[in-house]
């Protein structure tokens, strides 16, 4: 009989789970379990070019004839899965127990809320093409004021829509910085200098104390007292993985589902995206824990190992990776591969390209002990990905500096001639 491969959770890791085994000649049968009714999309762009757009995109990896005929994948959409039995190889999903002989668990995250904004009209977070569909519609009534709590990654993509629709924008940000935490206090700074010159305003070391209102968000206050007028409130402080349909499981959780090197979380099941917690072998020299990514490429990869190992223990494969994302601002294209920090290890950063006093373009480079272990670039597009081929190679800080110098030298060359 043919064993069955299931895999929960329809988005990107997924997605790539499933046509990961199809590609290799998995024959048995595949079920894909989601829950929301859509078919795969792509996320980035719900927090990019889909809310400012003038046509609204579709996000969609691909119709439902490939997914069902041509990958010969059982669609099981609409209904969250809400138990696992370990013992029993099935998983739950409504009334419905779905046997496994082989489990993918890829059900990602889910989006922060802000305390006391249940309710509220005109508070937004963005995770879901439902949710990006609603905020799309409350930024194109009137010219509303828009105020983003969160200076990472995702609020400064959700500022810089704002601002490309000619809307007023405040980002609030707890931290001393915007994205310290991501990229490094003094990255974050030059990042920062980026949104004010676009007309964004950045409002650092201050968090929200109380959101006013009364059936629709008014304005917020703030630590220092301040207060802001705001139509639109949208949080952007970070998600937690969607683990707590799998407590009293057996399964190991801890700020996602603990792995192993091979993303194996227990006998025939393994785990990829945001859900997983693993030991990157690539960094078991800085690192002496885990580590969770909630990056595009993580999961795209990820997916595709978790499915592959899960249908041939036998044959499994540790997988390690060097970090990559990227996000888009305004006109601006912000790179980073490899880690920003390297737990009790002190962090070096060091500018190699360009010039960051005014938020133009540069590229910096991270170092541990006497190892490359990050590369940050702002519009320097080619410039990232050389360095991350350096990470990946465990490559030391003066082979890294070498290229760095040579890079200048004939950037220096292009411009005298």
């Amino acid at each position: 009989m043919d064993r069955t491969l299931v895999v929960v959770g329809a988005s990107l890791a997924g997605l790539r789970a499933v046509e990961a085994v199809r590609g290799d000649g998995w024959t048995g049968p595949v079920v894909l379990i989601g829950a929301e009714e859509h078919l795969p999309y792509d996320r980035p762009p719900l927090s990019k070019g889909y809310l400012s757009a003038a046509e609204c995109p579709d996000p969609t990896y691909r119709d439902e004839d490939r997914l069902t005929r041509e990958l010969g994948v059982e669609l099981v959409l609409g209904t969250p899965a809400s138990a696992l039995d370990l013992d029993a190889r099935t998983v739950t999903v409504g009334e419905r127990d779905v046997g496994y002989d082989a489990l993918v668990l890829a059900t990602g995250s889910y989006a922060r809320t802000l305390p006391g904004t249940d309710g509220l009209a005109g508070v937004f977070t963005v995770r879901t093409l439902d949710d990006a569909r609603l905020l799309r519609g409350a930024l194109r009534a009137g010219s509303p004021k828009v105020t983003v709590v969160g200076g990472g990654f995702i609020g400064s993509e959700l500022a810089s829509a704002g601002r490309a629709l000619g809307l007023d924008v405040t980002m609030v940000e707890r931290g001393p910085t915007l994205l310290a935490s991501a990229v490094g206090p003094s990255a974050g700074q030059a990042l920062t200098r980026l949104h004010e010159r676009h007309g964004t305003r950045v409002l650092t070391g201050v968090r929200v104390e109380e959101v006013l209102g009364d059936r629709r968000v008014r304005a917020v206050r703030l630590s220092d007292g301040s207060e802001i007028e705001t139509d639109i409130l949208i949080a952007g402080i970070g998600a937690v993985p969607a683990t707590a349909w799998l407590e009293g499981s057996g399964l190991s959780l801890d700020d996602g589902v603990l792995a192993d090197a091979t993303l194996a979380a227990a006998p025939h099941v393994h785990v990829a995206g945001d859900l997983a917690r693993w030991p990157n072998p690539l960094f078991d020299d800085v690192l002496d824990g885990p580590m969770r990514l909630q990056h595009w490429t993580t999961a795209a990869e990820q997916g595709a190992r978790a499915a592959r190992n899960a249908v041939d223990p036998a044959g499994a494969r540790p997988f390690e990776t060097v970090p990559y994302f990227w996000s888009d601002w305004y006109a601006s294209r912000i790179q980073f591969a490899g880690i920003p920090t390297a737990g009790d290890h002190e962090v070096h950063v060091e500018l190699v390209a360009g010039d960051h006093a005014d938020g133009g373009p540069f590229t910096a480079l991270y170092r541990a002990n006497d190892r490359l272990i990050g590369a940050l670039a702002l519009d320097m597009r080619a410039e990232v990905m050389k360095y991350r081929r350096l990470i990946a190679q465990r490559a030391d800080w003066e082979t890294a500096a070498e290229l760095a110098r040579t890079r200048r030298e004939k950037a220096a060359e292009r411009t005298s001639t």
